[in-house]
């Protein structure tokens, strides 16, 4: 006993400083981050209650060889997203951040932005631009091309949903690195220590929890696509559960909605074991922009990477829906410009983000700064929203707003709020990643002056993780802009948005029609991302 009382001694000291004791987190922390939680877990709650209703037909559904099969599909294609968009992020992060590239805020802009891109847009233009008879194609034919591999399957999949996925990881890691202590690196090259083995040694380790956060976000979001998958013709959960949706077996679709979060679950234990334990704070001093490395002779190549990126995940996309649109003002359709459907989008997508932001912050803040089972169970389960389909959480709050909250259903709170329960990981991540780069000692020394601990959290730690909010805010922003089942399901009568705009086009095959609401949303989405950029300058200087 005396052991382990030394052992709980020493983490507190480790947290909150030697010789302090850690605080109690406030009444109201726990009910904030409660009530959170609890909301967070009404889709489990409604899909518990269909699967009930299936009897013996679910295990029959669940013990199929083909159930398995998708199963691996899932596994194989959340694996080699996540690590690819590890690959491409990381580098994209810390050019945009800490090096001298030319233009590095644009790039920081153009390289974020596919994350607007629906995911069933992006499965569309993959089709049309690589597809077996493509545009490609028809640029190779007088080569003699006369038709390219088949893109269907996999290798489709895997290509449309990473393009449209790095930036999950990008934008937690670009926050890491603006908090990141430069004494640290400069004391490893005092030291003699090459600028290679700086970042491996001491810059990578230190990005850690920023890459895990963003590797889960990457991870939860390729489990609940279904616009690319469908599209490409690659089997997994979610177009299993749509097709149960599609012939009126709600409960047989919520039986695998449950396998669906039984894997999201995994994927966070996994998580959790990467995430590791080790302090990535500064011990002291007071904290510095940080340092901009000139890149030299890796100028060009950097260039060359950035540019090769943004090609295949942005100029791509608007290329083809250019085409599109330039073929249908040939053929006389109307060139109209949905600016109402534009201001919703803004409107809706900022709401979003706040009201995500400030859900976020207790949830995140209680389980970094007070460790303990019940703080972490209460972060974990708001990351099951985020694996689900979009259907799942909305057919949910349906079903929870007819039958106990009338008056909310078909408003643009239920709405608000199913955007919270879908996309709050994404803010959750950032702010944790921001956290965990923050001395707690900082905390404690305004508690020792005489601050209330929630005086303490609005006055120190809130300007201290302000990367963090706008990166969790920014994320939320974009991803709420290009969300449809949802907005579909709840949206008020007559709110029309540029997602469900360009939805309704797309799946009547005019493409033409679609592509002036697509251009338009990513139009709109670099005028949030150019105020998120000039946020992170202010902060700069």
């Amino acid at each position: 006993m005396a052991i382990a009382r030394s052992k709980v001694g020493f983490l507190k000291g480790k947290l909150w400083g030697r010789g302090a004791s850690a605080p109690r987190p406030p009444a109201l922390l726990w009910l904030a981050a409660g009530a959170v939680a609890a909301t967070m877990l009404l889709p489990l709650a409604y899909m518990v209650v269909r699967t009930l209703g299936a009897g013996s037909e679910i295990w029959d559904l669940i013990l199929r060889p083909r159930t398995a099969a998708i199963l691996g599909r899932t596994i194989l294609l959340v694996v080699a997203v996540t690590a690819a968009c590890i690959a491409l992020a990381l580098p994209l992060a810390w050019l945009t951040v800490r090096s001298d590239i030319p233009g590095r805020r644009l790039w920081a802009i153009l390289t974020a932005l596919p994350l607007v891109i629906p995911s069933f847009v992006g499965g569309y233009v993959v089709v049309a631009a690589l597809g077996p008879r493509g545009l490609l194609q028809q640029l190779l034919a007088p080569l003699g091309v006369e038709r390219l591999p088949e893109i269907y399957g996999f290798p489709g999949a895997f290509l449309t949903i990473t393009l449209l996925t790095y930036p999950y990881v990008m934008f937690t890691v670009r926050g890491a690195l603006w908090r990141l202590d430069p004494a640290l690196e400069e004391t490893a090259r005092s030291l003699g220590i090459g600028a290679r083995g700086t970042f491996f040694r001491v810059t990578l380790p230190h990005l850690r929890p920023a890459i895990a956060a963003g590797g889960l976000l990457a991870a939860l979001y390729t489990l609940h696509d279904f616009g690319a998958v469908s599209l490409l013709r690659y089997e997994t959960f979610t177009w299993a559960i749509y097709i149960q949706y599609e012939t009126a077996a709600r409960s047989l679709a919520a039986g695998l909605s449950l396998l669906l979060a039984a894997l999201a679950l995994l994927i966070l234990l996994v998580e959790v074991g990467t995430r590791g334990r080790g302090r990535y704070y500064r011990g002291g001093g007071s904290p510095r922009p940080p340092s901009i490395v000139p890149l030299g002779r890796w100028r060009w190549p950097a260039l060359a990477f950035c540019g090769l990126v943004v090609a295949l995940a942005l100029a791509l996309p608007l290329s083809v829906l250019g085409y599109w649109l330039a073929r249908g003002i040939a053929a006389g359709e109307p060139f109209r410009l949905m600016w109402g459907a534009a201001v919703n989008s803004l409107y809706v997508s900022g709401l979003a983000a706040m009201v995500t932001v400030a859900a976020a912050l207790p949830v995140t803040f209680l389980a970094v700064r007070f460790l303990g089972r019940v703080s972490a169970l209460l972060e974990r389960s708001t990351y099951l929203g985020f694996a689900l389909p979009g259907i799942v959480v909305a057919l949910a709050l349906v079903f929870f707003a007819v039958n106990y909250a009338r008056p909310l259903y078909q408003t643009l709170g239920l709405l608000i709020f199913a955007y919270v329960v879908l996309f709050l990981p994404a803010a959750g991540g950032s702010i944790r990643s921001a956290l965990l780069q923050i001395n707690p000692s900082l905390e404690e020394a305004a508690r020792s002056l005489g601050r209330r601990p929630l005086r303490v959290l609005t006055g120190v730690t809130l300007p201290l993780v302000r990367s963090g909010l706008l990166a969790g805010g920014a994320l939320v922003f974009l991803t709420t802009m290009k969300e449809l089942p949802a907005t579909l399901l709840l949206s008020p009568t007559g709110f029309k948005t540029l997602a469900t705009s360009i939805w309704g086009s797309v799946s009547e095959a005019f493409f033409a029609r679609a592509a002036t609401p697509a251009l338009l949303l990513v139009l709109a989405s670099s005028l949030g991302m150019a105020i998120f950029i000039f946020q992170e300058r202010r902060q700069e200087r």
